[in-house]
């Protein structure tokens, strides 16, 4: 045992000395930030906040953020950072049993599923920034064309392939040069840009009934559906058990604090998921009459509901112009993210170098990515169980290996690499492990339970048993 140990610091120890890491705390939180910071956050948050009772649905993703994703954020982090490996060599860092391996291939396999179609989602991002920019805001409005734009085979399949490049380009430049970089510069940009956008959308006419369904917390709106669909933002919006946390863990200096590197991505997270119910939820409201139902789920919102909403702005192109620029910087920093994880665990594990891996990663992501960008056109009538394939993705990504990824993570922190090793993670670059109450009882028996939860939930949506 003792010779096992001494095995795994000395290979961990070499690891360290091999890997790339970003230049510190600042270029991590960045990164880790821009991972969170994607489209579930600016379509898929305002939605679930207007339907699950606004402020009050606010108010308890808050108070998971600072709980649930608090632990698995430093969880995964700590795991990576211990390591120096992505997520399967993580998980075999600490037995050779086989729920190890799983648990290390399931958050490994997540990244390489989700980015293709995520990128198929940015290539129709840049279509729409592109026709803002030409001045055609108002066919974007009209009724049919977004149907009518996916359901074109050729079309999707260049904007998915562009953005795949671009995605692919920041990647091959490596950790500091790449990820690092560009996320110094998006960041802010977005962050800007999100202001810009939530000042605009509140000032306008009939706009302040959204700002105060969505700020005001109203215990009438209350139910445990609240509580479950806030559940399951915690994994879009914080990048959680997608191996990229872990990746990233890896890359991050010892000296960097790691639980207020933390805290940095949590602010981060939830103001940008606080700005995207501001710049939304106030326009659509004003657009609607006050209806909250016209903040259809997915889609729907980003590519047919605002279109119709800056239409009927004054600037509305301008308006147009600034929010697709904001929603393509967030898309670009979430797949580099996925991508970086998938990328790791190809080097890690198969021992290859990053121009090999980026390009074996880059013919999954055009092969798969085509199935979904094709899903709406010409291979419309090929389904899997009744879902379109970017549907399909999407559900067995979420709804399905994420709980069971983050219920891996739970279990090999708390019976295979131990609380007290985390702690010890934790406590490099600072005195004491703060919150270590809430992350030893979250890991231990809740955070478990709550992933159970959102794949139940879940796989039940899907087939219909119950409607959340």
């Amino acid at each position: 045992m003792m010779n096992a140990n001494r095995d795994r610091k000395k290979q961990m120890n070499t690891q360290e000395h091999k890997r790339s890491s970003f230049s510190g705390k600042l270029g991590y939180v960045l990164s880790a930030a821009g991972a969170s910071v994607g489209l579930g956050n600016i379509w898929r948050f305002p939605y679930l906040a207007a339907k699950y009772g606004g402020g009050i649905f606010l108010l308890i993703y808050i108070l998971l953020a600072l709980t649930f994703g608090y632990t698995m954020i430093v969880a995964e982090s700590a795991l990576g950072r211990m390591t120096r490996k992505s997520p399967v060599g993580a998980f075999k860092s600490f037995g050779k049993a086989k729920w190890l391996s799983f648990g290390g291939w399931i958050n490994a396999i997540i990244p390489i599923l989700i980015v293709p179609y995520y990128s198929v989602i940015g290539g129709w991002v840049i279509k729409y920034l592109v026709e803002y920019l030409k001045g055609n805001g108002k066919s974007l409005a009209t009724d049919g064309y977004f149907s009518e734009f996916i359901s074109n085979g050729v079309s999707t399949e260049l904007c998915f392939l562009v953005f795949c490049l671009f995605t692919l380009a920041i990647i091959y430049a490596g950790v500091r040069n790449g990820i690092e970089r560009v996320s110094k510069m998006m960041m802010p940009v977005l962050i800007l840009l999100s202001v810009i956008i939530a000042i605009y959308s509140v000032t306008r006419p009939g706009a302040i009934e959204g700002v105060k369904y969505f700020l005001i917390p109203n215990v009438k709106n209350f139910s445990w559906m609240t509580v479950v669909a806030a559940m399951g933002q915690m994994f879009y919006s914080l990048s959680i058990a997608m191996g990229i946390l872990i990746t990233f863990g890896s890359y991050m200096k010892k000296d960097v604090s790691l639980e207020d590197s933390t805290r940095n991505v949590e602010i981060f997270d939830t103001a940008i998921a606080m700005m995207a119910g501001l710049m939304i939820i106030p326009a659509v409201f004003a657009f609607s009459g006050g209806d909250p139902d016209a903040l259809q789920a997915g889609p729907a919102l980003m590519f047919i509901t605002l279109p119709k909403v800056f239409a009927n702005m004054g600037f509305g192109t301008a308006v147009g112009i600034l929010f697709f620029l904001l929603v393509l910087f967030a898309a670009v920093t979430s797949s580099i993210a996925l991508t970086e994880s998938a990328v790791s665990t190809f080097e890690d594990e198969l021992g290859w170098n990053r121009k090999k891996a980026t390009l074996v990663l880059a013919a999954i992501m055009v092969s798969l990515g085509s199935l979904s960008c094709l899903g709406y056109g010409p291979l419309a009538n090929v389904t899997i169980i009744g879902m379109q394939f970017l549907d399909f993705f999407d559900f067995l990504t979420y709804s399905v290996m994420m709980p069971i990824a983050a219920i891996m993570i739970c279990l090999l922190v708390s019976r295979a690499a131990g609380i007290k090793a985390v702690e010890a993670e934790v406590l490099h670059g600072e005195g004491t492990f703060r919150r270590k109450k809430i992350f030893c009882v979250m890991i231990k028996y809740i955070c478990p339970i709550f992933a159970a939860i959102i794949l139940i939930s879940s796989v039940a949506n899907a087939f219909g048993w119950i409607s959340m």
